[in-house]
This record gives C-alpha cells, structure tokens and sequence, in this order.
C-alpha cells in the first residue's frame, strides 16, 4: 500500500523534470492533464525487419490524441546520435485515479519505462536488444529481427531471451504503471537522472505518432484493442501511410473528451 500511495507523487515529480515535449499527440500530455481509464493491453505482434544499419527499435504504445487512445505502430528509427538508445515512454496512475503519460527520450542508458514489458529487448527493465560498438549498432539476433544479409553486426546472447522475440506481453500484457492492475515498480534515482537529462523524441518519431493519431482503425474504440497496424517497418510520412486509413469522426472525439479529467 505505501507504494501504490507514493506512485502518484513520484510520477508528479517524474512529470515537472520530464524533458519538455511540444508536439501533437501524446507528446502533449502533461501536467494538468489527466485521463480517466487506463489504455488497454499491449497487442502480441511481429517486429519487421531492421531496415538499415543503427536504426533502433521504438517499441509501440497506446497513444492519446483527439479520438482517444490510439496505437502507434512500433517502429525503427534513426537515433538522433551515434551512441544513444531509447528509452520507451509510459502511462502511470495519477492521484484521483486518472492516468498521465510519461514521454520517452533519447539517452546514452536506458531509463525507467514502467515496468512494462513491450518486447523486442524491453522486457521492464533496461533493454537488452543490442548495444553500441563505437560507431556501430550490435543487434541481439536472440531478441530482434535482423536480416544478416543486410546487417552484418550481430550477435546471440540468449540467457536474455524471455520469450519476447515477438512481443514478449504475451504473459503480460499490462501498459501502464501503478493502480489497480497496474505493474508496480519505481524508478531509481540514476532512472530519474536519466530522464532529466534526456532528449526529446526526433521528428522522424513524432509523424509516426502523429499520423497514427488521424487513423480511425488505430483508436482503441473502434479496434478494441486490436489495431490493425501493429508496426511499420517505416516511420509514417506523407509518402508511406497506414493501409486503409480513415478519418477520426467528430463522434470519436466527443467520446473521448469525456474520458479527460483535469487538475
């Protein structure tokens, strides 16, 4: 009990030291903002193919955006330095039973992400996809989907391997932290310094999430859970969009404004 009491303090402090995050989507969520039921399970999907050499894998999410919560595809992404990693963005319970989100960043470790358990590497805690050989991105074959034709820097450490090649939720599905049903785990002291000094999330990953937003068949509402694009080998653009998007309806966003609680 005294952790769950302390969760929404510790995710309020998280929030005022959190990188800041101007863009459309979830990365406008923040203080003073609140939503009133938590985003449903993580969907079990296959990861695409690592397309190039150091793109990293950005795990997917329930977003929030005008319709309600969404889902951005996982994707690979450019880091926006030689020798960073990601570090996924996560909801937590908020004080009076809502739910804030927690923005990713870039940083040279891996911070606190919840406790949740995305797959691909990110089982919870730390990440255990690959890692940075100076210039150069090894990929864990154990955990990842690489083609070795493509990329030649790989390797195969399976004491890590739990059971998360193609989603690792399937146990666990959870996707968001403290409260009833929640995964219940604090960051540490060198998690939240990790955030402090992070990076925001470039603009390659803001037009997957922004563009998931506009697409009707990625709202939990309409797919109940089960979108339709899990992941993109890509990052969204205006040349590469999800197959069969739809428009958000005005009736999607005055249902899902009902569910925003503020203070």
């Amino acid at each position: 009990m005294r952790t769950l009491k302390a969760l929404p303090a510790l995710i309020a402090i998280i929030f005022a030291i959190a990188i800041p995050a101007p863009a459309p989507a979830q990365f406008a969520i923040g203080i003073g903002v609140t939503i009133g039921a938590p985003p449903p399970p993580i969907p079990v999907y296959v990861q695409p193919p690592c397309p190039v050499p150091n793109y990293m894998w950005t795990p997917g999410y329930w977003g929030w955006g005008s319709g309600g919560y969404y889902w951005v595809p996982g994707t690979w992404a450019p880091p926006p330095a030689v020798g960073l990693l990601w570090t996924p963005g996560y909801w937590g319970a908020m004080g009076g039973g809502g739910f804030g989100w927690n923005a990713g960043y870039w940083g040279p470790t891996v911070g606190f992400y919840g406790g949740i358990n995305y797959g691909f590497g990110y089982g919870g805690v730390g990440f255990v996809g690959g890692a940075w050989q100076g210039s150069q991105f090894a990929y864990n074959t154990a955990v990842t989907n690489v083609n070795t034709n493509v990329i030649h820097n790989t390797y195969v450490n399976k004491t890590v391997v739990n059971n998360n090649y193609y989603g690792g939720n399937r146990n666990n599905r959870t996707s968001f932290n403290g409260g009833p049903g929640g995964i219940n785990s604090r960051p540490s002291s060198a998690q939240i310094s990790a955030r402090r000094n992070g990076r925001p999330p470039t603009t390659y990953q803001k037009q997957q999430a922004t563009i998931s937003s506009q697409d009707r068949n990625q709202l939990a509402s309409v797919n109940h859970g089960k979108p339709s694009v899990t992941a993109s080998q890509r990052a969204f653009n205006n040349s590469n969009m999800p197959r069969n998007m739809a428009p958000v309806t005005t009736a999607d966003r005055q249902a899902a404004q009902r569910q925003v609680k503020t203070g």
